[in-house]
């Protein structure tokens, strides 16, 4: 997979498993990638700060610093800079926690390989449809809806006076909602649109995305259906 200057799209692969993070990088190379590891949680940032990848592989179980630390640096190093983070529980509470410092996806060990690829393509893809979406909308074109504004060529948005900072995930899915407020969007639906996911196999990540949104905008803008999906709407 390339970028717009026909380069390789680079992926770092952090894990402190030796086995694991060579499977993972071979596997990524034979795609059509480029691959990078390291070992641990300073490496990983030292090796971000000198490549600029396109995309993170991150392990939460590191040596020196944790995978959640080393994802919230990464995103202070590089906004919006996508990260699939592997966790070897399937916590909620951890999992929300990961989403919270600015991962977009996530893993449970063991994990299939090929899922793993997918994965990265889905992030990558979708990655390239914001930055040319963004470069396609005016400034006219940005979402209102009451006192939440959605900038959706800066990417940026505010609630009232206040700025709140999103994963570029977490970004497309308020986009998803706000370009139809108030109706009801299947996860089914959500899954084909942000994630581009064709069957219900990863409804949990939808719900997990909204949690994160909520406890950012407060829970009272996404209100479920249960059993159907969600709908954005305005508090009253």
């Amino acid at each position: 997979m390339t970028d717009a200057t026909g380069e390789k799209r680079l992926v770092l692969v952090v894990e402190d498993e030796p086995m694991i993070a060579d499977a993972v990088a071979a596997r990524l190379r034979a795609e059509g990638f480029g691959a990078i590891t390291a070992p641990d949680g300073p490496s990983a940032l030292t090796t971000a700060a000198g490549t600029r990848p396109d995309l993170v592989v991150l392990d939460v179980m590191l040596p020196g610093l944790d995978g959640l630390e080393v994802c919230r640096r990464l995103q202070a190093l590089h906004p919006g800079l996508p990260v699939l983070m592997l966790t070897a529980r399937d916590d909620e509470t951890d999992l929300l926690v990961g989403l919270a410092v600015g991962a977009d996806d996530y893993m449970t060990k063991p994990f299939s390989m090929r899922e793993l690829v997918a994965r990265v393509h889905v992030l990558l893809r979708r990655l390239e449809r914001a930055e040319a979406a963004a470069r396609a909308v005016s400034p006219e074109a940005a979402l209102q809806l009451g006192v939440l504004r959605i900038d959706r060529t800066q990417r940026r948005v505010r609630l009232g006076v206040d700025e709140v900072h999103l994963t570029p995930t977490e970004f497309d899915l308020l986009v998803c909602l706000a370009s139809r407020p108030r109706a009801v969007l299947s996860r089914e639906q959500l899954l084909a649109e942000v994630w581009d996911w064709v069957d219900a196999s990863g409804t949990r990540t939808v719900d997990s995305h909204v949690k994160a949104l909520r406890r950012k905008l407060g829970a009272e803008w996404i209100r479920t259906v249960h059993g159907v999906g969600y709908a954005l709407e305005a508090p009253s």
